[in-house]
């Protein structure tokens, strides 16, 4: 008969309570009883969000191009203003220095035709010249100053429009992609750089739409993004804001959750966690709680092994809430009753 070997695990589980060994192909396997513990006076929900920034901008050009310059790339930080990328604009600059050029031949003949219109008022004057004559001086005057004016139009839309080939940072941020690179041929609302601001970031979730919009004192609303750097337990949103339509499909309503600033390694993307109060639930009600050192994560599915009467473990998928300390609270797949394997990588080789 082979006696169960005392390890780690059970030293571990035994400090939960609740620790057995069971014996299956041979293989002493530790498991430990799922934690359980009272609800609060009010429950809580969770659902699945986002992080997105307050301000993101997909910069495009207004015309068409070869890119000469490409200034930036992938996780550069840029400053408002600063030039990301240049369009060819030789013809551009040829056409403006043209228009400048008529400007100035317009204003040549405007100051011939203004120096004869003195003349030919002095000449009025003394009654050399009739009143038609000096019309027509005045005329020809006045079309001069107009044909100086309409080129002078057209050469500030040619200065302006020489502009439209650099692309500036709209303000200082971070670029976070850029799906144009050097030599292509920039297009007219294609995308060239993408850019957010991180000073600004909040969470968006898919939420019921009687959710509550402000914080209440007993249950405050509050999230969790697992993959943040600091990775602090639970995070209290600075402001948050129900918006007023019902998505027709899935009947829910979207909540934008305003993050605190001194939150470092947000990006756009990332996954979080809303908890807010759940309306109607059972005041006695149990939570059940199991170790995350128990907990197999497979690509898309996280599961425990669960090992039945016999010793013979089996991968369960559970959905799991919010992580406390060396525990975690399973919101569905396992009942109070159930043992799970305290080592899955041992779970895993019992056949």
């Amino acid at each position: 008969m082979i006696k169960p070997c005392v390890t780690a695990a059970v030293v571990a589980a035994s400090l939960l309570g609740a620790a057995a060994s069971w014996a299956a192909d041979g293989v002493a396997l530790a498991t430990v009883a799922v934690q359980t513990a009272g609800a609060a006076a009010a429950d809580r929900a969770s659902y699945d969000g986002v992080v997105e920034a307050v301000r993101q901008s997909t910069l495009s050009a207004q015309v068409p191009g070869a890119i000469v310059a490409l200034n930036v790339k992938a996780g550069d930080r840029v400053r408002a203003g600063q030039e990301l990328l240049r369009i060819d604009a030789r013809a551009a600059n040829q056409s403006a220095a043209a228009s400048a050029a008529q400007v100035e031949a317009a204003r040549a003949m405007m100051n011939v035709s203004s120096k004869d219109y003195e003349r030919q008022k002095q000449l009025f004057q003394k009654q050399y010249i009739s009143q038609a004559a000096l019309d027509r001086s005045l005329a020809q005057f006045q079309a001069a100053q107009a044909q100086v004016q309409a080129l002078q139009a057209q050469t500030d839309a040619a200065q302006t429009q020489s502009r439209f080939f650099v692309i500036n940072a709209p303000y200082a941020g971070i670029v976070s992609d850029v799906p144009a690179t050097l030599g292509d041929m920039a297009m007219p609302g294609h995308p060239l750089v993408v850019m957010y601001d991180p000073s600004a970031m909040r969470v968006s979730a898919a939420v019921p739409p009687n959710s509550p919009a402000s914080p209440g004192a007993n249950a405050p609303i509050q999230l969790e993004i697992p993959a943040l750097a600091s990775n602090p337990a639970l995070i209290t949103p600075t402001a948050l804001k129900l918006l007023p339509s019902v998505d027709a499909a899935t009947h829910s309503a979207q909540m934008q959750l305003a993050l605190p600033d001194k939150l470092q390694g947000l990006a756009p993307g990332m996954f979080a966690r809303v908890w807010l109060p759940a309306k109607g639930a059972a005041a006695g009600s149990e939570r059940l709680y199991v170790l995350l050192s128990a907990v197999v994560r497979r690509a898309e599915m996280t599961g425990v092994y669960v090992v039945g009467a016999q010793g013979r473990p089996v991968l369960r998928q559970v959905r799991l809430g919010q992580a406390q300390g060396e525990r975690v609270e399973v919101l569905s797949g396992l009942d109070a009753a159930d043992k799970v394997a305290a080592d899955p990588q041992a779970a895993a080789k019992v056949r």
